[in-house]
């Protein structure tokens, strides 16, 4: 009860700090009732249901990214699951093919042999040219599974993109055996073009799908004489399409000739190590300029609005309230909080100073001094006189209404007897009347 409404023991201390200072000092050294869990709640509503927002909003997240993880990377050798060519390396090493999972360029350089195939598929392009043009020099036959933009011009420049295929039917129709082995593809992926009337004998196209626009095209290396094979759709290769049509075939014909097979899925450990960006490295050209001329525009719009206003003028705009809308408002705030001691307290600071000048004393007394002495005046205990100031403590409105009223009758009957001067068994007596009767006992807390 103490740690939620204030203790008997506190009380006094504050009521004589209150009655030592100014009316304004003292109602503002009064203690705070402790808030109800309903009022906190009330309060943290909304940080409670943003939190709980945040929480969900997390939650999803992480199943999201949780899911796409489990996915794994798309054509890895080591992936099992739809989008990896798991059962395409595990078929091949059944054939005595030596598969190496490849993660960099320079791993790649390291296992390849004299009689070797590198399937390339930089899902994220991070070679550059450079590295693209090395890694077609590097091996007899290269596959490159949905090659980007810089992989065309870097090992086929005159190849470009042609689109998605609207055929239903792709057979080989050229010369590759790997294609012609295979001989229809799945419909509907992307496809690669060659120059109109090409007729150069290092360049081939299988599986057409319209004018001049393939679904395999092969490009024999100027330098080294070897193979290139660029296959536009990736999902060729996957656990998921591989047992589709001719796809099994072709696969397993453009990656089984040889002895070793690299399987090269590009990281970010080929990228070049030249440190985080800065921020004037991701920051747009147009940026600067524009947040220089807003700049430029906030300074003139400052001067051009302060030099028609002119300068500025003080003026005083007293405000009066009356202190009975003051009284009010303070007791509807008081009430909706169920602040009854904080309500009581201000009313018995009050009290407690115009008892001290009604008896005589100043300002300064103490509020044992003050106790005593009106004690004397009235011809109560100074128990009695110490509950109604100090020790009770309201747990309704019924008890705060009836403390109220003890406390004026208190003042009522220090006032009487001080002008009368009577006797203190007079004033005994006095203090018995209808004038001030005490507060019921079972209804406050001594």
């Amino acid at each position: 009860m103490s740690a939620t409404l204030g203790s008997s023991t506190d009380a006094p201390a504050r009521l004589t700090g209150a009655a030592g200072g100014a009316a304004g000092g003292a109602a503002g050294g009064t203690t705070v009732a402790t808030p109800t869990l309903r009022a906190l709640l009330g309060r943290s509503s909304f940080w409670l249901i943003a939190a709980a927002c945040i929480l969900a909003i997390a939650l999803v997240a992480a199943l999201v990214s949780g899911g796409s993880q489990a996915a794994g990377r798309a054509l890895a050798g080591d992936n099992a699951a739809p989008a990896g060519s798991m059962a395409l390396v595990e078929v091949l090493r059944q054939q005595g093919v030596t598969v190496t999972l490849a993660g960099s360029l320079a791993e790649v350089r390291g296992a390849v042999g004299t009689n070797s195939t590198v399937l390339l598929y930089d899902e994220n392009s991070y070679l550059d040219q450079s590295q693209l043009r090395e890694l077609g020099d590097l091996a007899t036959r290269t596959v490159v599974a949905a090659p980007d933009f810089l992989a065309l011009q870097a090992l086929a420049p005159t190849v470009g993109f042609g689109g998605v295929s609207e055929f239903d039917t792709l057979t080989a129709d050229c010369s590759v055996p790997a294609a012609n082995r295979a001989g229809e593809l799945s419909p509907g992926g992307d496809t690669l073009s060659i120059p109109p009337g090409s007729a150069h004998p290092l360049l081939t196209g299988c599986f057409a799908s319209g004018t001049n626009t393939f679904s395999l095209v092969q490009v024999q290396n100027d330098t080294t004489g070897g193979i290139i094979s660029l296959v536009p759709d990736a999902r060729l290769f996957s656990n998921e399409h591989i047992a589709d049509y001719g796809n099994a075939a072709l696969a397993l014909g453009l990656l089984g000739p040889s002895d070793s097979l690299i399987c090269y899925l590009p990281t970010l450990a080929d990228l070049p190590r030249t440190g985080p960006p800065s921020l004037a490295d991701l920051t747009p050209g147009w940026v600067t300029p524009v947040l220089v001329l807003l700049i430029l525009a906030a300074a003139a719009a400052a001067f051009w609005r302060g030099a028609r206003f002119g300068p500025l003028v003080a003026e005083n705009l007293p405000v009066t309230v009356k202190a009975s809308e003051t009284m009010e408002g303070r007791a509807r705030l008081y009430a909706r909080s169920n602040a009854r001691l904080r309500a009581l307290d201000a009313l018995r600071v009050g009290a407690v100073q115009r008892l001290a000048l009604a008896v005589g004393l100043g300002r300064l007394a103490q509020l044992e001094e003050i106790i005593g002495s009106v004690a004397h005046f009235t011809g109560r205990t100074p128990d009695d006189v110490r509950r109604v100031l100090v020790g009770a403590i309201p747990k309704s409105d019924a008890q705060l209404t009836a403390l109220s009223h003890a406390v004026q009758a208190l003042e009522h009957a220090t006032g009487q007897a001080v002008r009368a001067g009577a006797a203190p068994a007079a004033r005994a007596s006095a203090s018995a009347s209808p004038e001030s009767p005490p507060p019921p006992a079972e209804r406050m807390d001594p």
